[in-house]
């Protein structure tokens, strides 16, 4: 599949924000179903709109002038557009999933695998679990980390009850990793020591 049979334009044009139609606790998926914003799906592509919005909030911690900090920046960026096309797969039951919307396919999977690898082997092997913190970019993404995670449980509670692209679940646990592994990357980049889990600290 070529990225041009993949992705269009969406051409979205939106004039007014409000619609009132969601004022009894509903809300429109894709293929025009009403459903309760509760919902597992609503609750799904919601964690990962969640999960946007704390990378965007990171990406605005990285400072200017390295070159690791700014490739990371555009991983996360690629990543928040990744993140959109996931959410609207998951705003769309499976049968109205049409040629041209936004997918998540085995080739995201696999470069967050590769980028994970590369930033591997600039860091020193773990010999205890690490604790969020050092720097607030470190922080920030484990906030992002573990949101992650929560979405990617919402992800597996779907799939339990409807039918979902396998990808959907793949990706957001490669991701959690990802992101753990880049919060310790840029712990070395920017020279501050990681926080190690000291059991039974008193």
């Amino acid at each position: 599949m070529s990225s041009d049979d993949r992705f269009h334009d969406p051409h979205v044009t939106l004039s007014k924000i409000y619609t009132r139609t969601g004022d009894e606790g509903k809300t429109s998926l894709v293929g025009g179903q009403r459903v309760r914003k509760d919902t597992l799906r609503i609750e799904a592509y919601g964690t990962v709109d969640e999960l946007n919005s704390a990378i965007g909030l990171a990406i605005t911690s990285i400072p200017e002038g390295s070159p690791p900090l700014q490739l990371l920046a555009a991983r996360l960026t690629r990543v928040q557009h990744e993140l959109f096309n996931l959410g609207s797969l998951l705003a769309t039951e499976t049968a109205d999933i049409r040629p041209g919307q936004p997918v998540i396919t085995s080739l995201e999977v696999a470069r967050l695998e590769q980028e994970m690898d590369e930033a591997n082997r600039t860091l020193e092997p773990l010999r205890s679990f690490v604790l969020p913190g050092g720097c607030r970019l470190n922080a920030e993404l484990h906030l992002c980390r573990t949101i992650c995670r929560r979405a990617e449980r919402r992800a597996v509670s779907l799939a339990e009850q409807e039918t979902t692209l396998p990808e959907a679940v793949q990706y957001l646990n490669r991701l959690s990793d990802a992101l753990f592994v880049w919060s310790r990357l840029v712990s070395r980049v920017l020279r501050q020591p990681e926080t190690l889990w000291a059991p039974n600290q008193p």
